[in-house]
């Protein structure tokens, strides 16, 4: 499985420039890896309505056991996905990402 290099701070600051279209090839192979994780803890955002708020939630262990809501809500979905990305980098490599 690919293993995400800590270290390359870039990849992580192209992503929060451009969270959404296409990416380089390095960034798409860290964002394949995130959402490629199993199912139990697996961060995901949740909309109520079109024009809801962003919400933050984890899913369970198995795809029919409910998601748990974390309480944090966004407004904006830039933000929201920049969260989850932070997120699911320090799950993936073990370190917090040094960046805001």
């Amino acid at each position: 499985m690919f293993e995400i290099n800590p270290s390359r701070l870039d990849l992580a600051q192209e992503f929060k420039r451009k969270p959404f279209g296409r990416h380089s090839a390095d960034l798409q192979r860290i964002l394949n890896r995130m959402r490629s994780e199993p199912f139990e803890g697996h961060y995901v955002l949740l909309r109520d309505g079109r024009f809801g708020p962003w919400k933050l939630a984890q899913l369970g262990r198995r795809a029919q056991d409910p998601m748990t809501l974390t309480g944090h809500v966004f407004e904006d979905r830039t933000e929201a996905e920049w969260i989850v990305f932070k997120l699911r980098w320090q799950r993936l490599t073990g370190q917090e990402l040094p960046l805001e």
